[in-house]
């Protein structure tokens, strides 16, 4: 008889319920949307009871199709950084506070005067910043007393719906490592820096490895999810950290790039991988034992949508009516362009910038247009100001390890002009796995097959991915983007005090 692995990925727009088999095969997916409330600028919260729902919404219309008791493990991915409080019954004292929210910046800047930024970093393998659990937390108590008073556990998306499943309280070591109270090193909470926030320990959940059973299905959830009743149950990951399992960077030297709408780069490294500049960071992996260290961007694929918009009007008006997408004939005119975009350098900070400045300041521009600059120059040169930026983390990376191989997921991956753009910008040959959009969701199903036993090991990620397309260097190209790539840090540098007035 088949088996199956159900992996949920509880983003932020919605849950992403995917059923495979356990040779890999991804039957059907469904997804349930929920909001996010913005009740202040800053501020954003989602109600977990929303989580629930659309939890069971998924779940029952997957299972329509086939024997719940044929479900070996049910496994997670999920937004990470949030903070949301429950009672000792796992009820909800308030919305969550999801990961983009940034109100705690008083709370960060008392954690900066108490101690060295860099010391924390080298604890926990992140900045102090509003936007990690900790901080939220440390809100939490100045501004909602009796809220936090009354906190039994702080959950992460995926925890508290673990909860919902099996009863019980606990979190993952990716999600912990997402908190800002996580000691790399120990794998366990800091005492030193729960301490130094005055946060009480036993309001966090255990910690357990991604690929643990934490608990069964109960009688309860069984009514309410269709699920049978004792189906085990694995904690799963963050998304971030399922994400690296889903597309295969499952051994140290292997790195992997998702193009979205912003876009990150991750590899797997065996100790954590600390810049001295606070560029990058470190989250335990979804692997026991292993780390996974990223760098993210802003605006990645946003860029290349508002290219489309404001500048590719006429190529959405060609498009319209035919089977083509706008996008397809921008990339056809990126393709009448050179490698350099003939000396047009484009910053893609839309949004400011996380990785590799750190800089809430940094804005977008055009350098270098002049009377013999075409339209596809500028268009070549958006697409290559993203992978620039994106070259700058990989090659703090590379400062520190050897990276053998770049995989490529995300909507970006589609366009053969941007892979080859990519390829010749890294100077690395690119795999492009079956699926692009369905990493989180692989590295959930994985880690739960791992867990209980359905899966040898996290080799067999091969049964649930394969490598489709390879793009090579294409050596003349590097010497150019060489030239380019020096252009581009040049200009940001030039702009940096200039961002300042704007």
């Amino acid at each position: 008889m088949t088996q199956y692995l159900l992996a949920h990925d509880l983003g932020t727009s919605g849950d992403k319920a995917t059923l495979f088999t356990t040779d890999g095969e991804m039957i059907r997916s469904e997804t349930a949307a929920y909001k996010t409330a913005y009740p202040q600028d800053n501020w954003a919260e989602q109600d977990p009871n929303d989580w629930w729902k659309a939890i069971c919404s998924t779940t029952r219309a997957l299972i329509k199709e086939v024997d719940p008791g044929a479900i070996e493990a049910v496994s997670f991915s999920g937004q990470m950084m949030g903070c949301l409080c429950v009672d000792q019954k796992g009820h909800p004292l308030r919305n969550s506070i999801i990961y983009c929210d940034s109100r705690g910046v008083k709370e960060a800047e008392s954690l900066l005067n108490a101690i060295d930024p860099f010391g924390f970093y080298q604890i926990v393998g992140h900045r102090i910043s509003a936007v990690y659990s900790l901080e939220k937390l440390l809100w939490v108590k100045h501004n909602q007393p009796e809220i936090y008073k009354n906190t039994y556990k702080m959950l992460n998306a995926k925890d508290y719906i673990v909860h919902k499943l099996t009863g019980e309280f606990v979190t993952d070591q990716s999600d912990a490592s997402g908190t800002n109270a996580y000691d790399l090193a120990k794998q366990d909470w800091s005492d030193r820096i729960l301490k130094l926030a005055e946060i009480d320990r036993d309001k966090l959940p255990e910690i357990h490895p991604s690929t643990d059973v934490v608990g069964t299905i109960t009688k309860e959830a069984e009514k309410e999810t269709g699920l049978k009743f004792g189906t085990p149950v694995v904690i799963g990951a963050g998304d971030g950290s399922a994400c690296v399992v889903g597309v295969g960077c499952i051994k140290p030297g292997s790195a992997y790039t998702y193009l979205g709408s912003s876009a990150w780069m991750g590899t797997t490294t065996i100790q954590p991988l600390l810049d001295e500049k606070m560029r990058t960071m470190t989250w335990a992996h979804a692997i026991p034992g292993l780390y996974h260290a990223t760098g993210s961007m802003q605006t990645a694929g946003t860029c290349f949508q508002w290219l489309k918009e404001e500048m590719g009007k006429w190529e959405t008006e060609q498009a319209q009516g035919t089977a083509e997408s706008p996008f397809d004939l921008i990339n056809a005119e990126i393709a009448q362009s050179v490698p350099g975009s003939n000396g047009i350098t484009f910053l893609p900070y839309l949004m400011g910038e996380r990785s590799p400045h750190w800089n809430p300041n940094a804005k977008g521009a055009f350098i270098g247009i002049k009377l013999t600059s075409k339209r596809a120059d500028l268009f070549r040169s958006v697409l290559e100001g993203v992978t620039f930026n994106l070259k700058l983390i990989l090659d703090i990376f590379k400062s520190k390890i050897s990276v053998s191989q770049m995989g490529l997921v995300g909507g970006g991956a589609r366009s053969a002009v941007w892979t080859q753009i990519m390829a010749d910008i890294y100077e690395l040959e690119l795999s492009i796995p079956n699926y692009l959009e369905e990493a989180t969701s692989i590295g959930a199903a994985i880690i739960g097959g791992v867990g209980v036993g359905a899966l040898k090991d996290f080799s067999d990620v091969d049964r649930f991915i394969q490598v489709v397309r390879s793009v090579q260097p294409i050596q003349e190209n590097q010497v150019a983007y060489q030239k380019a790539a020096k252009r581009f840090i040049d200009t940001y540098n030039a702009l940096v005090d200039v961002f300042e007035e704007y």
